[in-house]
């Protein structure tokens, strides 16, 4: 019987080897994990909710970030790469080259049949973590289908959602809503 010894690394060198990489990477307790590349709809969906919340967010001080701006949750370690983070007041970053944003108030991510338990399950156990984090919206690239956990002031989490191209996702933190008209405009779904 073999034993395969795993390389755990620092996370100051997946930092650095990140940093000069030509793909993105998760870590997470001393792994690097690649991460797929994403379909046209997951693309889109992103472009049309980022470009949604940007508008709606242009006279708050608030700043909208796409997926290129890792997270780190400090609480368990995990550097990820949300599809969308929304910051109000002054972005917490980690280092001074400042590609590690620390204090979302809203992140989003657009599901896939190869992620969608993880972000539903672990991924969110993680954001949870985060004190500043208000909002967790998760949206589906294969069918009319937004769901939202909203923090409350007890510290639970509530779902709402909605499963139709008319319904709407109110994101009472950050004064805004996410329009599923909006977030699926130009979206064509497989047959």
């Amino acid at each position: 019987m073999s034993t395969v010894l795993k390389h755990f690394i620092t996370p100051e060198e997946y930092l650095r080897r990140e940093s000069k990489s030509d793909f993105r990477s998760e870590y997470f307790r001393g792994e690097m994990f690649a991460m797929a590349g994403a379909s046209a709809n997951h693309n889109l969906i992103v472009l049309n909710a980022g470009a949604s919340l940007r508008e709606q967010l242009k006279k708050k001080p608030c700043r909208v970030y796409p997926s290129d701006l890792k997270l780190r949750i400090s609480a368990t370690g995990l550097y990820t790469y949300p599809d969308i983070s929304v910051v109000c007041g002054e972005p917490e970053l980690e280092s001074d080259g400042g590609d590690v944003l620390l204090n979302p108030v809203v992140l989003v991510e657009v599901l896939s049949d190869s992620t969608e338990a993880y972000d539903r399950g672990k991924k969110f156990e993680h954001y949870r973590m985060i004190p500043s984090l208000r909002h967790y919206v998760l949206i589906a690239q294969d069918r009319h289908s937004i769901d939202c956990f909203s923090r409350q002031a007890d510290g639970s989490w509530n779902l709402t959602g909605c499963q139709t191209l008319d319904g709407k996702i109110e994101l009472d933190a950050i004064e805004t809503q996410l329009l599923a008209a909006e977030v699926y405009d130009k979206v064509v779904f497989p047959a």
